[in-house]
């Protein structure tokens, strides 16, 4: 059921994303070539499926906010396209292709990825079908997840730990900025925009949390047992950057064992929703087992 659904709205979002990306402007050709570039290079597009099922789950047309969902896939691939530059971690291959650095340059990936943070919020701001207020707020979750407290934050606190030995607190803390806070920000984006009580907010925000960790703890396991074929990137790169993981601060077994936790935090969590979230612990169930 879950792949079936997935496969549907990855095609949405795709096709959407196809049509925004265009200038007529022959001068900044190559800034759209390299955004696209990376943008139409596939991923899983996790978060914004997780905003159009969320929306779905609390009785929403979720056909009518696809520009919202794709603004935050415009908003994870340009942390991609930075994360892969050569002062961050130098990564020659993202799904499965080129790293976009590798193909035009760093400046110009550079350019690409503050091109496609720009637009995101400038698809947020155009949604002229929602309020105001909650364009505001919208813009709001998103920037405080993706800035300084946030993504960013989680970045900054990376470099900074490049050759030394976090503490397990200390690497949560990361984690959850680096990876989570893209993760939890579909979720309150979509509860935003629904009557959802304070109490559905919370826990399905919680949820996301958990989500957040289990996707770092698998994503540490993959850099150890997977494969460019599979993965879409060189394994191995955190080792190779002396970075602290989990895998290399507990090994894969207490990692593996640490992600099933969290998975089953975040499936206790959906059993308390008074509501159809079957779909949602199919995808807790996916993550966990995820191979790319």
């Amino acid at each position: 059921m879950l792949k079936d659904v997935l496969l549907a709205k990855q095609k949405e979002i795709n096709e959407r994303l196809e049509t925004l990306l265009v200038s007529d402007l022959s001068a900044h050709q190559k800034l759209f070539d390299a955004m696209n570039y990376s943008l139409s290079a596939g991923g899983k597009r996790i978060r914004p499926f997780l905003f159009l099922l969320i929306l779905e789950l609390w009785g929403k047309d979720a056909r009518l906010y696809l520009d919202i969902a794709c603004a935050l896939e415009c908003v994870h691939t340009y942390s991609l396209i930075h994360d892969d530059l050569p002062a961050m971690d130098n990564d020659d291959y993202r799904r499965g292709r080129p790293t976009n650095h590798k193909v035009f340059g760093a400046g110009m990936a550079t350019m690409a990825g503050d091109g496609l943070l720009t637009f995101a919020f400038e698809l947020l701001a155009g949604e002229q079908q929602i309020a105001p207020a909650l364009r505001c707020e919208l813009i709001s979750i998103l920037a405080k997840a993706a800035g300084p407290e946030g993504m960013v934050g989680g970045q900054a606190h990376d470099i900074e730990s490049e050759g030394r030995t976090l503490t397990l607190p200390e690497l949560q803390l990361m984690d959850h900025c680096k990876t989570g806070c893209l993760l939890t920000a579909p979720v309150d984006m979509a509860l935003a925009m629904t009557e959802s009580s304070e109490e559905e907010k919370n826990l399905l925000h919680a949820f996301a949390v958990h989500v957040g960790l289990l996707f770092q703890m698998t994503d540490d396991l993959l850099d150890v047992n997977g494969h460019l074929d599979e993965m879409g990137k060189m394994p191995h790169q955190d080792a190779a950057d002396h970075k602290s993981t989990y895998v290399s601060l507990l090994g894969k077994e207490r990692t593996k064992a640490l992600a099933e936790e969290e998975a089953r935090h975040a499936k206790e969590i959906l059993g308390r929703v008074d509501r159809d979230t079957s779909l949602l612990t199919e995808l807790v169930d996916m993550l966990l087992v995820r191979t790319k």
